[in-house]
């Protein structure tokens, strides 16, 4: 079991954001409170992509030096979307492949229907 948080760099006011998602939500939710993010925060599955915080830097820096897992901003994606198909995050490497890997037989499905 672990927490990822990704090297995605999006402005939000004054801060960077990245992502900080995790295989279950009770890990994520312990991170959130280790590094003092308010579970106000959350972006829960129902409104977003998957399960996962929008965190600052200076809460990315925290979250590493408690054990966090970086990884990039294309192997979070690949996670989340391993999980809306399989219920399971997956690992990060797996993830990515298993998402390019789907996302050719999309569209080789595709071009063998035309």
């Amino acid at each position: 079991m672990a927490v990822y948080v990704d090297d995605m760099r999006a402005k939000f006011g004054t801060m960077v954001m990245c992502h900080m998602l995790a295989d279950t939500d009770a890990e994520l939710h312990a991170m959130a409170d280790t590094i003092g993010v308010a579970r106000k925060w959350w972006q829960s599955p129902a409104k977003t992509s998957g399960s996962h915080y929008d965190i600052a830097l200076s809460k990315k820096a925290l979250a590493l030096a408690a054990g966090a897992v970086q990884i990039t901003w294309r192997q979070a994606g690949a996670m989340n979307a391993h999980r809306r198909a399989t219920g399971q995050l997956g690992a990060p490497e797996a993830s990515l492949l298993w998402h390019e890997e789907r996302l050719r037989a999309r569209s080789l499905a595709t071009r063998v229907a035309i």
